[in-house]
Formats: C-alpha cells, structure tokens, sequence
C-alpha cells in the first residue's frame, strides 16, 4: 500500500470516529442501533490510532501525534472495561463516558492540528486577540467534547429513559372470533 493511499484510510477512519463518537455522546443508549455506533466509534477511532502509530515506520521520529495516539490507546483499557465487561454498571458508565469524550477529544485534536499543518489558508489566517486561530480551534473542540461528556453524563442518571431497563411486554393473548357459527 502506497503512503497515499495509507493516508487517505487513516484520514477517512479518523473522521468516522469522529462523527460517529458525536453522535455516541449524543445519545448513549442500549439500543440496538447505539450499540452498533458505539462499536464503530471504538473500531474506527482504535484503528485510526494504530495507524496513525504506523507513519513511525515511514518517519521514525516520534512527535506530538504520536504521543497522542499512545494516550489513546492508554485510555482504550478502562473505556473497554466499563463497555464490555462491567456493562456500564455503577460508576462505570461515568468511566465509559468521560473515556469517551476524552478518545473523541484526542482524535479531533488531532484532526485540527494535522488541518492547520496541511491546509494552506487555514496556516494563513491571522492572530486574533484571543490567540492563534489553530489555539481558538483547539479551545473550540476541548468546549465540544466537555458539552458531549456532560450531555452524556445527564443520560446516565439512575430512571433516565436512556439508561432505565426495558420492562418486558406481556404478550396478548390471541383473540380468536368465530365467524360462522
């Protein structure tokens, strides 16, 4: 596979992540459907970690990203744990959550800061008072991921409808009606 093309599946599984740990964090649930995203959050954003660990081959100089990459992979273990075997019992949803919101984090730094060392009129725009547009980006993105995670957090309240159980349905009973007789 050509470094192109690498970078071109790294970038797309980057911004899968992305999108879908927003809307993850939108709308934690035990749904079906949550569930598949919530899997192709973690896929997406452990693959584009493990990637993005692999330009260590080409370029054999660890920077920035990389360390990044490795925080990720360090807070994979406890967002794991609270999803796969504690089931987001007690404390550990609040594990689960702020692991996510901080793996979505990471990722969009990331993405922010490969954009503004790629981009050639985002590298152009001017200082503003507050700082450097790539600095107000990043504040941007922290102020998103916060608002995910609190979001996130007042789904998990002990009888919110998105973290209380399904009562079991009581089948009916058939109703046959005697047509003819």
């Amino acid at each position: 596979m050509s470094l192109s093309t690498f970078t071109v599946v790294h970038v797309v599984l980057s911004l899968v992540g992305i999108a879908s740990g927003v809307l993850v964090l939108l709308r934690p649930s035990a749904s079906p459907k949550a569930w598949g995203l919530t899997v192709l959050f973690l896929a997406t954003t452990l693959a584009a970690s493990v990637t993005g660990l692999l330009y260590l081959v080409a370029f054999p100089r660890l920077r920035l990203g990389h360390g990044i990459g490795i925080a990720s992979l360090l807070v994979f273990v406890p967002v794991l744990l609270a999803l796969c075997r504690h089931r987001l019992a007690g404390p550990w949803g609040g594990i689960y959550v702020a692991g996510a919101a901080t793996l979505l984090y990471l990722n969009a730094f990331i993405a922010v800061m490969q954009a503004f060392a790629k981009i050639g009129f985002l590298r152009a725009l001017p200082a503003t008072s507050i700082g450097s547009p790539s600095f107000v980006a990043h504040l941007l993105v922290l102020a998103i991921a916060v608002w995910l995670a609190f979001h996130a957090f007042g789904h998990l309240r002990p009888g919110h409808p998105a973290t209380r159980q399904a009562r079991p349905r009581r089948a009916k009973p058939l109703r046959i009606a005697d047509r003819w007789g």
